[in-house]
Parts: structure tokens; C-alpha cells; sequence
């Protein structure tokens, strides 16, 4: 009898786990929302105080939020300028301007990769989600298969990228032996919330099976 009045929970440690895990039901449900609005909200303002001034000089007053909307239109015609022939011709000779120029090379090339990685502009990069057995066997990581080479001994060999938690820019390539790769049934957008959600957005089911490079 005392025994179990020793493993049963007090009314106090009852309160105290149950405001505790509401608190962190609370967090889990309002952080995301809120860091969503502050970041919104600082691209907002910054945009808009950017092109205010000439929308004021053109129109003679100022229209808040105009400015988000201006910048819409031009990444548009941008878009458009770009899929034309002139236009491809055009960006090309500006992207080998700016790889050539040291400094510049050094931040553009790498996010220029990286957007063409998880976009559908090229057929490689970030394309299929893959599973490593990592740190430890029975462990499984998340990464992105980029591509195929060998070893010395003429291994094939599987270039991994694997995204670091809640910033899949940031994380380092692995490389595994083919038969070491899994395929799985995730998408990249699925597996970039799951990566950017800490886990927390996940599917219920993964499914892996032997990759077929």
C-alpha cells in the first residue's frame, strides 16, 4: 500500500507536468507563427522603406505596402526577361562576370547552387532524398543524393549532402559506398520541413529501399 502511494504522483507534480507540457504545446504551436510574422515583417519594412521614395516621387504620396507589390512586379519581368533567348544570353554573360570577380564569386557561386539545387531549373542537385545508417548502425540520417564517383580502388561511390537542423544550407557532404544508400518514398520539399521543423513535421511512414545508381 505504501509502496504504491510512493509511485503514484502527487497532486502538485500532477499540476506541475500538466502546465509543463501545455506550456510546451503552447511554444510548439505559437513560435513558429510568431518568427514567421517577425520575419515577414522585417521584409516587409525593408522593402518598403527601400522603394517608398521613388514610389512617392513618381506618384506624389506615399502607399504603404506598395512597395512589396512593385518588387513583386520586377522579380516577375525578371522571370520573363530570363526565359527568353536574349534574356538567357543576357544573364549568362552577367553570371560569368560576377564568377570571375574574387569576392563576389565566393558568396554568389554557392547560393546559386544551392537555389538551382532545390529548384526544378536543372535535372541535378538536390533531387533524391536518401538514408545513411549514421552515427552509428541502426541510426538512420535524412540526406540528399548529388551525385556518383569512386575510389581509388574503383569503389562507386555516393556524394551525400547532409542538411543540419532548422538551416538545411548549413552541413556537410559524406561519402558513402553505393550499397550503403538507401532510396526513400520522401520528396525534397517533404524532406526540407522535416529538416527545417527539427523533425517535429514528419510523415508517418518513410519507406527505404536498396538505391538503384
Amino acid at each position: 500500500m505504501n509502496s504504491t502511494s510512493q509511485k503514484r504522483p502527487s497532486v502538485g507534480q500532477s499540476l506541475v507536468r500538466h502546465f509543463r507540457s501545455t506550456l510546451v504545446a503552447g511554444l510548439l504551436l505559437l513560435v513558429p507563427v510568431v518568427i514567421t510574422y517577425l520575419v515577414l515583417r522585417l521584409l516587409f519594412t525593408s522593402i518598403d522603406s527601400l522603394l517608398q521614395p521613388g514610389v512617392e516621387a513618381i506618384l506624389g504620396r506615399k502607399i504603404p505596402g506598395l512597395g512589396i507589390l512593385v518588387l513583386a512586379f520586377l522579380v516577375y519581368l525578371a522571370g520573363l526577361f530570363s526565359v527568353n533567348v536574349l534574356g538567357k544570353q543576357a544573364v549568362k554573360l552577367g553570371q560569368n562576370i560576377l564568377l570571375r570577380i574574387p569576392v563576389i564569386r565566393a558568396v554568389y557561386s554557392p547560393a546559386k547552387q544551392l537555389i538551382e539545387s532545390f529548384s526544378d531549373i536543372k535535372a541535378t542537385g538536390f533531387k533524391r532524398v536518401v538514408l545513411i545508417e549514421y552515427p552509428r548502425a541502426g541510426a538512420w540520417t535524412v540526406g540528399f543524393l548529388t551525385g556518383v564517383t569512386s575510389d581509388e580502388n574503383g569503389r562507386r561511390m555516393a556524394l551525400v549532402y547532409i542538411p543540419t537542423a532548422p538551416t538545411p544550407q548549413s552541413g556537410w557532404v559524406a561519402l558513402v559506398p553505393v550499397e550503403d544508400v538507401f532510396d526513400t518514398d520522401l520528396s525534397v520539399q517533404v524532406a526540407l520541413q522535416m529538416v527545417l521543423s527539427g523533425g517535429i513535421v514528419t510523415p508517418p511512414q518513410i519507406r527505404k529501399k536498396a538505391t538503384t545508381i
